[in-house]
């Protein structure tokens, strides 16, 4: 979840200097700790904290996107919990908006400790891409949602375009898109 505020803080449309700073050595910090953290090693708990704490100074000034939309609504009709529903969805959420943010991903890539030199803008945001999700597995997040049907896509993509993050998603998305975006982890 707080890795997901911090890269969500970071490309929305209300990202700015001063949030940009935050989110940016959130990122880092969240990145560099969070494996050991899961192997509940004082040093990674200490940097979670710090991460998470300044994630929080950064998307609580500018909002979130798709990714948290698209997490309340299957907390809310799976019970799945928020930090598993939002690092689930946050590789398909960045590919989903990386049209639009390429630059910024390439950044994310950057803070996560990937070398990006030599790369497009392209290359480096699929770069933070595959860091997100060799980060996801390395703490044995799921991939799928157990329990989600297609019977229930159209009103999970109904009630994630309906929550208040939404809106701040840097790239527009359809009713269509969301559905397909939930699609992405059915099992």
């Amino acid at each position: 979840d707080a890795l997901t505020h911090a890269i969500e803080g970071y490309t929305t449309k209300g990202a700015n200097e001063i949030t940009d700073m935050f989110n940016l050595k959130a990122i880092e910090k969240i990145a560099s700790s969070l494996r050991d953290a899961v192997e509940n090693k004082p040093e990674g708990r200490e940097g979670m904290a710090l991460g998470q704490y300044i994630a929080g100074m950064g998307f609580s000034n500018v909002g979130l996107g798709v990714d948290h939309a698209m997490a309340h609504t299957l907390s809310a009709h799976y019970d799945t919990p928020h930090g598993v529903a939002c690092a689930m969805l946050l590789p398909i959420a960045m590919e989903f908006n990386k049209p639009v943010v390429a630059d910024r991903l390439a950044d994310v890539a950057r803070a996560m400790g990937v070398d990006t030199a030599g790369m497009s803008a392209e290359e480096a945001a699929d770069a933070a891409i595959d860091a997100v999700r060799a980060l996801s597995s390395d703490v044995e997040i799921p991939k799928t949602c157990k329990g989600l049907v297609e019977g229930d896509l159209e009103q999970l993509a109904t009630d994630a375009m309906a929550d208040a993050c939404f809106p701040g998603n840097p790239r527009d998305a359809t009713h269509e898109e969301v559905v397909e975006l939930f699609r992405k982890i059915m099992a």
